[in-house]
């Protein structure tokens, strides 16, 4: 039963546009009670009789009281710096008046993401360990290589396998995992900045876009300047925060060793390191291997992988190894099926499982991440960040 806080004369009734049963009350106070006569009840829409300094405190109570309660508020004007303000506080969505659709599928999202934030957090269970899930990061430092494609397939191949993936497009300015995918980026990444510094499970979960079971997406910014108002700190206090609700966070990043991207290195527990059987991308995946070994990262944690390895072009994978100066981890074919189920917003993993492609994707993913013991990082972000401001 949904709560929803409206004075009994206001001229327009907003349960019309909630679907299932809708327990009215007249103020916030009546509102607490209500949640607190109903342990089960994670939605509050709080109508625009109630004032707006008030709803933001009695949702900031909510977010440490009650976290899996989502708050949704329907206002007569909407602003950013409305939307700043609610967002902060912990408010999942806000609502113009008169705007029945939005409100009923902004019910619907509230519902969806209570139930995993209840399931993450095994509320009315015994208290489980804390998961510590695996961060891994596709790099390559040329353009080109099929990086957001090697991604996406193997968090396709990783959820697939029945675990809980989410992919993070960390390439700020020019991320391609939404359109490579299909979806509509409603929330990203830069929805994050009022969290910074007190991000939770509840903030990191209201940030993601579902895609399929088991497999969530955090997208990269779609409004230009928004990349350079994310700091790497952010990006951090996500990956720590994702690691904790997910088995799997794969980091999609640019094609360049930046700020950012050194951040998700820090943190990650195996680097995917991607090149293709041309002379630029193995000269610059040297570069990538002097840089990562300079920079002290673990060899253990690292895997080179040759995307489209098959291709005519004179150059074999013991070319590439020579080169390199190391071994391949794996090796992925090419075909033209690839860049079809990416134009259909499907990743082949997920198209046509029995192909050569997802099946090396696949069996990487089960030979290198999947029941892996993850080593311990090397400590050496201290020692390297006064060389990196």
């Amino acid at each position: 039963m949904t709560i929803l806080c409206q004075p009994a004369a206001w001229p327009e009734d907003l349960s019309a546009s909630i679907d299932g049963e809708v327990r009215t009350v007249d103020d916030l106070t009546s509102a607490l009670r209500a949640l607190y006569d109903d342990p089960a009840e994670d939605l509050v829409v709080v109508g625009p009789g109630a004032d707006t300094t008030e709803a933001l405190g009695f949702t900031e109570q909510l977010r440490v009281e009650r976290p899996t309660t989502g708050v949704i508020l329907v206002r007569d004007r909407v602003d950013v710096t409305l939307l700043t303000e609610a967002l902060r506080a912990g408010v999942r969505e806000v609502v113009a008046v008169g705007d029945q659709t939005a409100l009923t599928a902004a019910c619907e999202r509230s519902r969806e993401l209570s139930w995993r934030v209840r399931s993450e957090m095994h509320v009315d269970e015994e208290p489980e360990p804390t998961q510590h899930g695996k961060v891994v990061t596709v790099f390559s430092a040329k353009g080109g290589c099929g990086k957001t494609t090697i991604a996406i397939n193997l968090a396709a191949a990783l959820a697939d396998g029945v675990q809980r993936v989410c992919v993070v497009d960390l390439d700020l300015s020019f991320g391609d995992v939404a359109i490579s995918v299909l979806l509509e980026p409603v929330r990203t990444i830069s929805d994050a900045l009022p969290m910074a510094g007190h991000l939770d499970t509840t903030g990191a979960a209201s940030l993601l876009t579902p895609y399929r079971p088991g497999l969530d997406m955090l997208l990269a910014p779609v409004t230009p300047g928004d990349a350079e108002k994310i700091p790497a700190a952010l990006v951090g206090e996500l990956l720590a925060v994702l690691r904790g609700m997910y088995d799997f966070v794969v980091v999609d990043t640019p094609a360049q060793f930046s700020e950012h991207v050194l951040t998700a290195m820090d943190l990650s527990d195996h680097h995917v390191l991607l090149t293709t059987p041309d002379t630029p991308a193995m000269k610059n995946m040297r570069i990538t291997l002097d840089m990562l070994d300079l920079l002290s990262y673990s060899r253990d944690i690292r895997s080179v992988v040759v995307n489209r390895s098959d291709s005519k072009v004179g150059l074999t994978p013991s070319d590439v190894e020579r080169v390199v100066r190391t071994a391949i981890n794996a090796q992925v074919p090419s075909s033209r099926n690839v860049p079809i189920s990416t134009n259909k917003g499907t990743p082949i993993v997920f198209a046509t499982p029995a192909h050569p492609v997802s099946q090396a994707i696949a069996r990487f993913a089960r030979e290198r991440l999947i029941g892996q013991t993850v080593r311990p990082r090397t400590k050496s972000f201290a020692r390297r960040g006064s060389g990196r401001r």
